[in-house]
């Protein structure tokens, strides 16, 4: 668990550095904070084609919604092996938000429903971690 806390926190760190370090700066007053939905997928198949097809459909249906500052996807790096690294996952996707208002109309959205349910049957654990970003 101490493995994946703390490669949690990695990953967090660097979708913050992506999405607070590309948006420029932010108005002293604004209320909303950015969000980053970050979802790591474990197949029940772990083979190439199954990892490639879930990460083909991460991208064509998570991406491009109004409000997404940032999306990125991408197979589990099989060859980094450090003693922090989790390796229970196949696919992860990494989206930040301009606020939580914009998360929700992406979860509530059609492409975002036909994406589950085309997908989940695949699955055998979906982790989904959610956080506000902090501004630098």
């Amino acid at each position: 668990m101490n493995r994946f806390l703390a490669r949690l926190a990695l990953c967090s760190f660097a979708v913050s550095l992506l999405a607070v370090g590309g948006g420029g700066a932010r108005a002293a007053d604004e209320k909303e904070e950015r969000l980053a939905h970050v979802v790591f997928f474990t197949l029940k198949d772990h083979s190439k084609e199954s990892r490639m097809k879930m990460l083909d459909a991460c991208k064509t249906y998570l991406r491009g919604h109004d409000g997404l500052i940032s999306f990125s996807a991408g197979i589990i790096a099989e060859d980094v092996t450090e003693p922090v690294s989790d390796r229970d996952f196949d696919v992860a996707v990494h989206l930040v938000f301009r606020d939580k208002a914009a998360n929700a109309a992406y979860q509530a959205h059609p492409r975002h429903k036909q994406f589950v349910e085309e997908n989940k049957a695949s699955w055998a654990k979906v982790r989904v971690f959610d956080s506000y970003l902090a501004a630098p």
